[in-house]
């Protein structure tokens, strides 16, 4: 069944909260997952897009942080665990979900970043992700 463009962005966006409760609560993602299951009006969600990215993003988080390490001028300590959430969830789509176009992916970090980022989170967001598409897409990410 194709789900709505708006039933995928609520998913993304139950899945950045539950990224960002992973790292500062250190839960299992089992109950983290099971939580925002019991919480959302799933008939507005993309479900298994939820379950997909927050699960998947999870279990591929130490490939995920060498892909964006290259690009961070910081240590990832020092970055906010929001903007750390959103990159680490667009590093799992632009690398592992080939089907959507990597501006869609940016730009839905972006929203991301400016609904639950610091002021200018967007901006750091945008950088990395812009060369790390670069990187994982170089046919459809060529510098302008």
């Amino acid at each position: 069944m194709l789900q709505k463009p708006s039933t995928r962005k609520k998913a993304r966006r139950y899945a950045i909260q539950g990224l960002y409760q992973w790292h500062m609560s250190g839960s299992g993602i089992e109950e983290i997952e099971l939580q925002f299951l019991e919480s959302m009006n799933q008939a507005k969600v993309d479900v298994e897009y939820f379950r997909e990215i927050l699960v998947n993003t999870l279990r591929l988080i130490n490939q995920l942080d060498e892909q964006l390490k290259p690009f961070l001028d910081r240590d990832f300590s020092e970055v906010n665990p929001v903007e750390l959430s959103i990159l680490r969830l667009a590093c799992y789509e632009l690398t592992e979900r080939m089907d959507i176009p990597y501006k869609v992916v940016i730009n839905e970090a972006l929203e991301l970043s400016k609904t639950f980022g610091a002021a200018d989170g967007h901006k750091f967001v945008n950088g990395i992700l812009d060369k790390l598409a670069r990187k994982t897409r170089p046919l459809e990410a060529k510098p302008t």
